[in-house]
């Protein structure tokens, strides 16, 4: 079993920034080289979103197209975390924010593709 733990999440008004943590642990967890990472995100009454993925090495990333140029994402595998850096926050980024990973090497952009999903932290943008 693979344990996330995302943490970073916090109160902040708009434009300004932070950094999400997402720190991986578990007995089955060999490396965190092995999974692929992603961020995903949940406002009340919407369905879980699709905020940005980064593939095993952190080659490739990817992005919505709501976040991209103000979000990047990065992983850090020799201390088995992903970070999301968040900068120019609008009050619409305001929800949960969840870190997922699944084995494998295809980055996906689906909730369905990964295995592996943390509690969730907060982010709220006041305007």
């Amino acid at each position: 079993q693979v344990q996330l733990v995302e943490s970073g999440g916090g109160p902040v008004q708009a434009g300004g920034s932070l950094r999400l943590s997402c720190a991986a642990s578990g007995r089955t967890l060999s490396t965190l080289s092995s999974y692929v990472m992603g961020w995903f995100r949940q406002a009340p009454g919407k369905e879980r979103e699709f905020v940005a993925a980064v593939s095993r090495f952190g080659v490739t990333t990817y992005y919505s197209d709501s976040v991209k140029g103000r979000f990047t994402i990065s992983r850090d595998n020799a201390k088995n975390t992903v970070y999301l850096q968040m900068n120019s926050l609008k009050p619409e980024d305001t929800a949960v924010y969840y870190c997922a990973g699944v084995v494998g090497g295809y980055v996906s952009r689906r909730t369905s593709e990964y295995a592996y999903w943390g509690q969730g932290t907060q982010v709220t943008v006041s305007s």
